[in-house]
């Protein structure tokens, strides 16, 4: 195959398609370089999990304990305390779901019977 034969654009991903994602073992997006989730991926992952919040922070637990451990092994001393990693994972949707409210149901009442 010759030079002129090649499509190198066909083998790279335009920036437009690569979504919001972390990049391990580092944790920062790969689209925007912020730490992962970063704005966009917030937004992506409650629209995603809308119907499912307890899975989006099962998820987000998960993705915390990876987090910690890849970053702990890249440099320990720069991890980031425990406050910071739960609030950067698991801190945020709380503020964007409903998974922490408690549901009540007007029909659930016990009605008193008319005097």
């Amino acid at each position: 195959m010759t030079g002129q034969q090649r499509r190198p654009s066909a083998y790279r991903v335009a920036p437009a398609a690569v979504e919001h994602l972390p990049l391990r073992p580092l944790w920062l997006c790969r689209r925007c370089g912020q730490p992962w989730p970063c704005g966009a991926a917030k937004l992506a992952l409650v629209t995603e999990y809308q119907d499912a919040p307890v899975s989006l922070l099962l998820y987000l637990a998960a993705c915390l304990h990876d987090a910690i451990d890849d970053l702990h092994r890249l440099n320990p001393s720069v991890t980031g305390g425990a406050s910071d990693m739960f609030d950067r994972f698991l801190g945020w949707p709380a503020r964007h779901t409903h998974a922490y409210r408690v549901t009540t149901f007007e029909g659930a009442r016990t009605e008193e019977p008319p005097p």
